[in-house]
């Protein structure tokens, strides 16, 4: 294909981004860096949402970003500690904070002031393809990862998973088609998401998380990711026992963030 998609460029910017920071701060700082957090500061990524789903609640991955590659700028007035502690009081189980800069300007001090200012776990969002990337979470103080199997191949997602877990983070893989949740399912993590959004034409539909859904095995929590955009999305998930959910752009564009959570999930 002559034509990169999205999640090619995306990929490339990464590891251009990855040589850039390693001659700033090289791997083995960083590495010393990340197994010096205090481990019993992380705060439970998946148990967070396990206990919402366990108490029959949905259990929402709320999302803080400021700009998406297909929308542009989704909210100009945008205070990271401000929305995570309206997540909080919303309901949310967890947050989620893009971290990358070129696409969706993000930025790693955003996640920080998030989960500096309330109790919920964090995971970082964006585009890791590198252990490079997986230390400097954990040195920005992330709960968990974000680990996209159109961006990896199986051995890379072992080997970065390998690493979030030694360093006591969770880990989200993120799917969205049968080959990929085939390969997802090597991985040990519990966390299962399906992206509705097509990452190569950023195409959404829910008939992503519908069509996948009975191969999910037992054992896994489901993330349905994207496309979550009114009560009756959220109806069809919960019929169908899909609890856990990562929204962000219908949060995004709301004055209260987490009184648009409350609205759309309680």
């Amino acid at each position: 294909m002559n034509t990169p998609t999205i999640l090619k460029k995306i990929i490339d910017t990464k590891a251009q981004e990855v040589a850039s920071r390693s001659k700033t701060l090289p791997l083995a700082e960083l590495k010393a860096r990340a197994l010096d957090m205090d481990p019993a500061a992380l705060r439970g990524f998946y148990r967070s949402m396990q206990a919402k789903v366990d108490a029959g609640l949905p259990a929402v991955i709320a999302e803080i970003k400021k700009a998406s590659p297909s929308k542009g700028v989704l909210r100009e007035h945008f205070v990271p500690q401000d929305i995570a502690q309206s997540y909080e009081q919303g309901g949310a189980a967890c947050l989620s904070v893009l971290t990358d800069h070129d696409y969706f300007q993000g930025h790693e001090d955003f996640l920080q002031q998030a989960r500096a200012a309330c109790s919920l776990p964090v995971i970082r969002k964006d585009f890791l393809v590198d252990p490079y990337q997986i230390y400097e979470a954990r040195s920005i103080n992330a709960d968990c990862v974000l680990l996209i199997v159109a961006a990896l191949s199986k051995m890379q997602l072992q080997d970065l998973e390998g690493i979030a877990h030694e360093l006591g983070m969770d880990v989200l893989v993120e799917v969205h088609d049968e080959a990929e949740l085939h390969t997802a399912l090597t991985l040990k993590t519990p966390l299962l998401g399906i992206n509705n959004r097509n990452l190569h034409t950023f195409e959404l539909t829910l008939e992503t998380t519908f069509g996948l859904l009975p191969q999910v095995p037992a054992g896994k929590l489901l993330v349905t990711e994207s496309g979550i955009l009114s009560r009756d999305d959220v109806a069809a998930m919960r019929a169908r026992n899909v609890n856990a959910f990562l929204v962000g752009e219908a949060f995004m564009r709301a004055e209260e963030p987490g009184a648009e959570l409350q609205k759309l999930f309680f």
